[in-house]
């Protein structure tokens, strides 16, 4: 490919190949211990962004910012965790125009019966890294968010 396109940025397509080999991987392994409990990867994350907040509760709006979902998709989410009895819909008591969903106690059961299990596997796929080598990719990975952030925003710009 290099030589048919001379400016190919061919380490940082080797990069972004590998973050999308490891990603698409542990996405996979996530999404297979997540199947039994008819759950996937961003009705998981939802359920663990409103039970990891401080009042066990959270607008659409805001899961959306966080869980980088469209509206009609964190509406499906919301729909799936409200019809599994994991969380509560309700309106705001500051303005009932906003929704409110709220872990319920099976919510709660249900994300400290699926996070243990996971654990062996998140040991094991940063085994051989130091904890300076995670600091350091840590770093990294959040630099590269930033940049891509800055892209995202600049492409939207008119």
């Amino acid at each position: 490919m290099s030589e048919i396109f001379p400016e190919l940025p061919l380490q940082e397509v080797v990069l972004t190949r590998l973050l999308l080999l490891v990603g698409g991987t542990l996405l996979d392994e996530l999404e297979r211990n997540l199947k039994p409990y008819g759950l996937n990867d961003s009705d998981f994350r939802t359920l663990m962004m409103i039970y990891s907040s401080p009042t066990g509760s959270a607008t659409p709006s805001e899961l959306c910012e966080y869980a980088q979902q469209g509206a009609t998709n964190m509406t499906r989410i919301a729909n799936v965790l409200v019809k599994a009895g994991l969380v509560t819909r309700a309106t705001s008591a500051e303005d009932r125009r906003r929704i409110v969903l709220s872990i319920t106690t099976a919510g709660k059961r249900m994300v400290r019966k699926i996070l243990p299990p996971l654990f062996p596997n998140v040991h094991r796929a940063y085994a051989t890294l130091t904890a300076n080598d995670k600091r350091t990719l840590d770093r990294l990975l959040r630099q590269i968010a930033v940049n891509i952030d800055s892209l995202t925003q600049s492409d939207s710009r008119p």
